[in-house]
């Protein structure tokens, strides 16, 4: 029997396991292996890469179709803030014997202005007179603005009576109201042109109507058929 004296002898002489020491937990492990300097690298390459396409030319690539359109937006907003919006161009007729050119709207509010005189039963006087009024007032556009409140193809004011801002802005109305006007002034169909014209709209400028005088005869005669290819050069 080994007695317990030796046992505690031989326990003595074994050594005592390792332990790591207190407030480091998983000392004593191998520590994971790393590659220096791999993901560092990779990262800040992506990084810089950022970096370039943001700046320089870059960012002129991925930007300009936004810088474009917000520079357009600035330049309508600027022409709609002064009045000064450009009207459509696209011509469809130069009026014989003159050097102008109408486009598609033009040409057709001219034609609803000739229609409503000979539905009237008025004589052809009353057109040209009419067609040269609305080519000094509004360049024959129907206009949604004008000095103070003057709207439509004849500038009519709703506050002098010609009626609600919608219907001076309606064509058919707009030329019957200017006719309105025109046979209640005596001898309008043998005086000058401008003379009628102003009797009618009460301008600031009472001689401007005249300078259309030849211009609006020959767009009534282009008118009589409304044959856009017969008619226009």
């Amino acid at each position: 029997m080994t007695s317990a004296r030796t046992g505690t002898r031989a326990a003595a002489r074994r050594p005592a396991a390792k332990r790591p020491p207190a407030g480091r937990p998983g000392a004593g492990r191998p520590a994971a292996k790393r590659s220096p300097g791999k993901a560092s690298g990779k990262a800040s390459g992506k990084a810089s890469a950022g970096r370039r396409r943001s700046d320089g030319p870059w960012a002129l690539r991925y930007w300009w179709p936004a810088i474009l359109l917000g520079i357009a937006m600035v330049v309508s907003l600027a022409a709609r803030a002064d009045g000064s919006e450009a009207p459509p161009t696209t011509a469809v007729c130069t009026v014989p014997a003159t050097s102008v050119t109408l486009t598609a709207d033009q040409w057709a509010n001219a034609q609803t202005i000739a229609d409503v005189a000979r539905q009237r039963g008025l004589p052809e006087r009353a057109i040209v007179i009419a067609l040269a009024t609305a080519m000094q007032e509004s360049t024959l556009y129907n206009l949604d603005h004008g000095d103070r409140d003057s709207l439509g193809l004849f500038q009519q004011r709703p506050s002098q009576g010609w009626g609600t801002p919608d219907q001076v802005q309606d064509p058919v109305y707009a030329a019957g109201m200017f006719y309105d006007g025109l046979v209640r002034v005596p001898g309008w169909d043998t005086m000058r042109l401008t003379d009628a014209a102003q009797t009618v709209q009460r301008s600031g400028f009472p001689e401007a109507y005249q300078r259309w005088d030849a211009f609006a005869h020959s767009l009534t005669a282009a008118l009589r058929t409304d044959d856009r290819t017969r008619n226009c050069g």
